[in-house]
């Protein structure tokens, strides 16, 4: 095991070296610069001259990538070249407002998709089949960006029953800062939920075909235990899997829905770095969510041996 995780540790060194190469070189592509956008109406040639020797950005690009990689390789992803601040603080800061969000997500589509899942398998044919897969297919079906604005619609607007925006910390007002969070983690989580629910499903029918679930009805094993326990936990290793990629996307898919609520979390962030032209900002940015979608997938390989312990790893 010891030996597994270090090599997939090594393996995502490459990975994430490419990872940034993609980031450095698109974003450049974007037109217009920071200089640009700091100066707006006030922008002459020669005070932006002047900016972006300050930043750097009259280096050749080659020669602004190797200065920035070397940084990033000690810890230091820059600064923002449109506040001054330090990239890790910024994430640091807002970290913990997209990983509230994410989590809050994952728990609602786990809650929803696993009971609708195991009981569409277990009654595959019938009524509780048919209502599983039609919230299946309304979650891929619904754009989250839509279905957040109808919720502000519908339970902030009209019912009052939550905010339409804004962020309240945890530790402030705890049940303010639920308030807050519940719009957007249904709005972000649905469409995570409806792939689980089908996956779910499909894993479920086909542990229930298996040899050793028909010895057990046989020898008199009860439902609950039979389903519950014996097929559950071997029907969650490619539930796993897929929820590690729904994770990875959930930090991306967050920009959106942070938007649509106004959270200030690692989405908004990246979306004021674009529109300022803010390339370190969202350099930084592009590589914290690349490798917290390695970690992420590192954790879920790890789980499968927790979940099946049949699985070896070499």
């Amino acid at each position: 095991m010891i030996f597994y995780i270090a090599r997939r540790l090594l393996l995502a060194i490459p990975v994430l070296f490419g990872i940034s190469l993609v980031a450095f070189a698109l974003v450049r592509l974007v037109p217009g610069d920071t200089a640009t956008v700091m100066l707006g109406m006030q922008y002459t040639e020669a005070r932006g001259e002047q900016i972006r020797a300050e930043m750097g950005l009259d280096q050749p690009v080659p020669v602004q990538y190797a200065i920035w990689l070397s940084r990033a390789l000690s810890g230091d992803l820059g600064q923002s070249g449109f506040t001054g601040q330090p990239v890790t603080r910024a994430l640091r800061e807002r970290l913990p407002v997209t990983l509230q969000l994410a989590s809050s997500a994952v728990l609602f589509a786990l809650v929803m998709a696993l009971p609708l899942g195991m009981m569409a398998a277990v009654n595959r044919g019938r009524w509780p089949d048919h209502l599983a897969m039609t919230v299946g297919v309304a979650g891929l079906s619904v754009p989250n960006f839509w279905l957040g604005i109808l919720l502000i619609l519908l339970f902030a607007r009209t019912l009052g029953w939550a905010p339409s925006g804004g962020f309240i910390h945890l530790f402030e007002d705890p049940v303010g800062n639920l308030r807050t969070m519940i719009l957007p983690a249904f709005a972000l989580g649905l469409a995570v939920a409806a792939v689980l629910i089908r996956t779910m499903r499909a894993s479920m029918l086909d542990v229930l075909g298996q040899e050793y679930l028909r010895m057990a009805r046989a020898k008199g094993c009860g439902p609950l235990r039979l389903y519950g326990v014996h097929a559950f936990r071997n029907a969650l290793v490619p539930v796993l899997t897929v929820l590690g990629i729904q994770v990875g996307y959930l930090l991306g898919g967050s920009v959106v829905i942070e938007s649509v609520f106004g959270l200030p979390g690692i989405g908004l962030l990246a979306l004021e770095a674009i529109r300022n032209r803010d390339y370190v900002l969202l350099q930084g940015v592009i590589v914290f969510v690349g490798t917290a979608f390695l970690l992420i997938n590192l954790t879920v390989d790890l789980l499968y041996a927790w979940v099946n312990p049949q699985i070896r790893y070499g």
